[in-house]
């Protein structure tokens, strides 16, 4: 009996890491988003080198982490090697990314 669970057992995780592997090669778009703004054409033609867009977060808010355009994380800029980078500081809890696959 022990040997036919431990068969069922070993079989049963070749087949979830068989199921995993067919999406991991799945593309992802990822995006940090800073901020946002709403601007009309007109202000958008006069922007030039050195102008500033006010963005809708305030200075030293978390930015967030999108996947397909959906929130799955916040974190911090950090700098690595002279490389922008994110620092992931919250990951957004699995029931909350089920609720945004709704919306």
């Amino acid at each position: 009996m022990e040997v036919e669970e431990t068969m069922n057992e070993e079989n049963s995780n070749v087949m979830e890491n068989s199921n995993l592997s067919f999406i991991l090669d799945i593309p992802l778009e990822v995006s940090v988003e800073l901020g946002r703004s709403r601007i009309l054409i007109s202000e958008l033609l006069q922007l030039g080198q050195g102008s500033v867009i006010e963005l809708s977060k305030l200075a030293g808010e978390p930015l967030e982490i999108l996947v397909n355009q959906k929130l799955v994380a916040r974190g911090e800029v950090v700098v690595v090697n002279e490389k922008f980078g994110v620092r992931l500081t919250d990951i957004i809890s699995p029931a909350e990314r089920v609720k945004q696959l709704g919306a």
